[in-house]
Parts: C-alpha cells; sequence; structure tokens
C-alpha cells in the first residue's frame, strides 16, 4: 500500500515514526507535534492573510 505522503510507503513511515520515538522520547513526541502544529496553523493563516489581501486589492483596482 503506497501513501501519497511524498511516495512515502507504510514501512517508511513506521521507521521514521520509530525513529523519533527513539530520538525524543515518549514524553516529548506530543509537545513536539503540538509545536508542529502551530507551526503549519501559523503558516496558513499567513498564506490566507496574503490572498485576502490580494483580493482587497484586487476589488478596489477593478471599482477604480
Amino acid at each position: 500500500m503506497k501513501l501519497l505522503l511524498l511516495g512515502l510507503g507504510t514501512q517508511e513511515i513506521i521507521l521514521i515514526a520509530l525513529v523519533a520515538l527513539l530520538f525524543f522520547g515518549g514524553k516529548r513526541i506530543p509537545e513536539l507535534m503540538r509545536g508542529i502544529g502551530k507551526g503549519v496553523k501559523s503558516f496558513k493563516d499567513g498564506v490566507n492573510g496574503i490572498e485576502s489581501e490580494e483580493d482587497k486589492e484586487e476589488k478596489k483596482s477593478t471599482k477604480e
């Protein structure tokens, strides 16, 4: 079964998860994932902010 996540298969994802578990430890993984989630959310908010600013500018230019 091939996942669409960067062409990685199930075995590769399991290996990456095990290495992360060994490297960071079981207690730090939820903290790490929370930080990654906040980073992704802030990136999406930034991209949406840029798109909304472009839409506003486009509306202003069409009104003039």
